[in-house]
């Protein structure tokens, strides 16, 4: 045990678990949280603009880094602002902690109008995390800290959340660290794998349904040697993308979801045609099937099997040692007759559907062909990045993502930003429309000031424009609020100090991007664009 303050000890508790990053932004309830990390100069800690890039580029980081992604903010209107980022990261499953200041302890609960009360603040936490605890006595920090690591490494990775008073971190007290917590993957039960084992056997036309639980997991290796066995192919959600390369035969695709006519996808309709769906990592929230339909669920949390199709075999457990366990219990079934062509034949068939959808595709071609195996993307809800999330084509896992569920407008910039932290070597790019990119703009500051080295692409139609399209349509050709009027954008971003360039067209859009990515400094690209058509 050692003096310190409860600031020192947030700080050494998070340097201890691992942490060596933390985007936050600063304010009176965490001056002391603040002291803390001046005495722990080990972390890093990025100041953003705006409370809400603080989770997005959390939820960025903690994506592709492995790490656990950290946030630190007033309370009140600094959690509210920062929600946006967590309900991101709680659709998709990210490990985000909060660190939230408080009002002082005599006047919690007392609704006296002080600066930056919100009440209850852990209400308001709770519909977004897995987790929250509120922390009054300095000796406690590094235990509610150990406990926040912990609900983050077992089970479903969500979002958790902390809240400190300002006393509490001034406080010093003979504080205990503890040392990092050490978790294994959660191991299925083996009379389940023996059930899913029978059922997979006995189906003559199995398909294998991937969610981002796979990338998570690290268990892209174990889904293609499962695969290649069973010579199931394997369909993916937009989470998902890059869990089998999108260069094997067994990959079909990502399956549309939301608002995109999942009716209409061709892969929900070869999924329905088969006799059994090995659903991996996934809520398995967007697929319709018949009630006789045979469905192996593999996932983490017990609540969600189930959840969206009554005849499913459940599979509690991690998804790797799942599968691997799942593999080896299929062994002795023998090898299968390879069904390649036949997987051919359907991915050309998409790949017909895919270079009709205009102008969307040749973007989205001039964008991958710029863009290394290894880069990340980061599609936000615009025309172009829908079409990505569809057919752009990923070869790792952990290089594509998006906002899951939420579909949060604006999300992508700050959370690339956050991607590129955990990924400095590696080249990010976040796509965004200039509606959606106006939300954080102002973190090109933030990206300068760090030396980010993010490239933005912003397809700029003066407009939210899917909302305007579809206003449209409805009523013959009006819209209310969806159009915009926009800054020059290669001007704003040359004020802030970043890099900027403007392309007219595929083409040249895929030499600014060739030239932004061997530059290696914080840099936009806007493709000035008209009204796009709906795509397929």
């Amino acid at each position: 045990m050692a003096q310190m303050t409860g600031g020192e000890a947030l700080a050494r508790s998070l340097y201890n678990e691992g942490v060596r990053t933390i985007f936050g932004l600063p304010g009176v309830q965490l001056y002391h949280a603040l002291g803390g990390l001046m005495a722990t100069p080990e972390i890093r800690f990025i100041n953003t603009r705006h409370e809400q890039g603080t989770t997005y580029m959390a939820d960025g980081f903690a994506r592709v880094a492995g790490q656990e992604g950290i946030a630190m903010v007033v309370p009140g209107p600094g959690l509210l602002n920062a929600s946006a980022g967590l309900s991101d990261a709680y659709a998709a499953c990210s490990p985000v902690m909060l660190i939230s200041g408080q009002i002082s302890i005599d006047a919690i609960g007392r609704d006296r109008g002080v600066l930056h009360e919100l009440n209850d603040q852990l209400d308001v936490a709770r519909t977004i995390t897995k987790w929250c605890s509120r922390v009054l006595d300095p000796t406690l920090i590094p235990r509610v800290v150990h406990e926040a690591f912990r609900q983050m490494n077992t089970g479903r990775p969500r979002p958790v959340e902390i809240e400190i008073p300002p006393e509490t971190l001034a406080q010093a007290a003979e504080i205990e660290l503890l040392d990092r917590g050490v978790y294994s993957p959660e191991l299925p039960d083996s009379s389940s794998i023996d059930k899913a084992a029978a059922l997979i056997t006995k189906a003559e036309r199995p398909v294998i349904w991937a969610g981002g639980g796979v990338i998570r997991s690290g268990a892209s290796q174990a889904l293609l040697a499962l695969a290649e066995y069973l010579q199931a192919p394997v369909i993916n959600t937009p989470e998902a993308k890059g869990a089998i390369s999108s260069r094997s035969y067994l990959s079909l695709g990502t399956a549309k979801a939301g608002q995109a006519r999942p009716d209409l996808d061709p892969l929900h309709h070869f999924a329905q045609g088969c006799d059994l769906i090995l659903a991996v990592g996934t809520r398995f929230a967007t697929l319709t099937l018949e009630d006789s339909m045979q469905v192996v669920q593999i996932e983490i949390d017990p609540e969600e099997v189930g959840r969206n199709h009554g005849k499913t075999q459940a599979v509690v457990g991690d998804a790797r040692v799942s599968l691997e366990a799942l593999h080896d219990a299929l062994r002795s079934g023998g090898a299968r007759s390879s069904r390649q062509s036949e997987f051919e034949a359907f991915r050309a068939q998409r790949e017909e559907i895919r270079v009709g959808v205009n102008p969307q595709n040749p973007f989205m071609e001039a964008l991958r062909d710029a863009i290394p195996e290894d880069g990340v993307v980061v599609a936000d809800s615009t025309q172009v990045g829908y079409h990505s999330n569809t057919f752009f084509p990923v070869y790792q896992p952990g290089t594509y993502i998006n906002s899951s569920y939420q579909g949060n407008l604006g999300y992508a910039f700050p959370t690339a930003l956050g991607a590129k932290v955990g990924v400095p070597d590696r080249a990010v790019v976040s796509i965004s429309g200039d509606g959606g990119f106006m939300f954080a703009v102002q973190e090109i500051a933030t990206a300068v000031q760090h030396g980010i080295n993010l490239v933005s692409v912003v397809f700029n139609d003066n407009a939210y424009g899917n909302v305007l399209r579809d206003l449209n349509d409805i009523f013959d050709g009006k819209d209310v609020g969806a159009t915009l009027r926009n800054p020059d954008f290669v001007k704003l971003a040359e004020a802030f100090g970043a890099g900027a360039m403007r392309a007219n067209g595929p083409s040249e859009l895929n030499a600014c991007l060739k030239e932004a990515l061997a530059d290696n400094r914080p840099t936009l690209i806007e493709v000035p664009v008209d009204k796009m058509p709906r795509g397929r």
